[in-house]
């Protein structure tokens, strides 16, 4: 973990049958949360760094079953799963409504909240994400990289490839790099499987307009998995949506934590009253 970073406060819950490992950052005594979907194979640790730099915002997070100290469930799940998840971590937690954060494959879980608990989604935000099979795909070449969990169980092999398949800053600054692999925990093969099959022929186009919660939707520039023009797609089916585009590549919450954490902050602060 980076030095300086605060570390995460983690425990284990049972929600249902799912045993999940949750982890709390940020502010942990504000009075709103931030509710974090993070992306395919990725444990809450490798969202630590962005985390931290939330000042005003308890960040609530978890293990997608499957990964990290989450056992893979029996059987497969779809995107409204997750959400469903998070919404009763939420409740488990006594926490009403919150803001909720969804980053890459975890931004699907993210719209689904949104859609399908409305009255507990205070705002949306969609980083590096599509709205599932009307995405404009990425290149070839780095997708078929994406199949395999092998970049979180060898940090050699992620060095060697993490600059073409995340771009942006991630191309040249390989501390940067060094810093993410670090941080990494593997994935079980069994539970990354069932986050490719969960998104397997998902979308979330149809229904995007029922989202009333103000969104802000951010795309990295130089996205070889996601590339920028999915934002707008995204942007377009919602009715409360501004988009933006950061000078960088598909993991700029961690390459920009910084400033993509004070941009978040920034959007609650704007719509804390409408929200409320």
């Amino acid at each position: 973990m980076k030095a300086g970073v605060r570390p995460l406060e983690t425990f284990p819950v049972r929600i249902g049958t799912q045993r999940l490992r949750v982890a709390i950052g940020g502010a942990p005594d504000a009075e709103r949360t931030l509710l974090l979907f993070n992306g395919i194979g990725a444990s809450v640790e490798t969202l630590a760094p962005f985390i931290a730099r939330f000042s005003h915002t308890r960040v609530v997070t978890f293990d997608a079953p499957g990964v990290g100290e989450s056992p893979a469930p029996w059987l497969p799940y779809r995107p409204r799963d997750i959400a469903r998840l998070g919404a009763d971590l939420l409740t488990h937690l006594g926490v009403q409504r919150a803001h909720v954060f969804g980053v890459s494959w975890g931004g699907a879980a993210a719209q689904e909240f949104a859609i399908n608990h409305p009255r507990r989604c205070s705002t949306l935000t969609l980083a590096a994400t599509c709205a599932g099979i009307v995405m404009v795909p990425g290149r070839l070449n780095v997708l078929l990289k994406m199949l395999s969990p092998r970049r979180y169980v060898d940090p050699a092999y992620l060095m060697r490839i993490g600059g073409d398949l995340y771009g942006g800053e991630l191309r040249f600054e390989t501390e940067l790099l060094q810093l993410h692999a670090q941080s990494m925990r593997s994935p079980s093969w069994h539970g990354y499987f069932y986050q490719l099959l969960a998104t397997a022929g998902w979308t979330s186009w149809p229904w995007l307009k029922r989202v009333q919660a103000p969104a802000l939707v951010m795309m990295g520039s130089d996205d070889p998995i996601v590339p920028p023009v999915n934002g707008r797609i995204i942007a377009a089916g919602l009715p409360r949506a501004t988009l933006e585009t950061v000078d960088c590549g598909h993991l700029f919450v961690l390459t920009r934590a910084a400033q993509t954490a004070r941009r978040v902050e920034r959007f609650m602060d704007q719509h804390a009253a409408a929200t409320a």
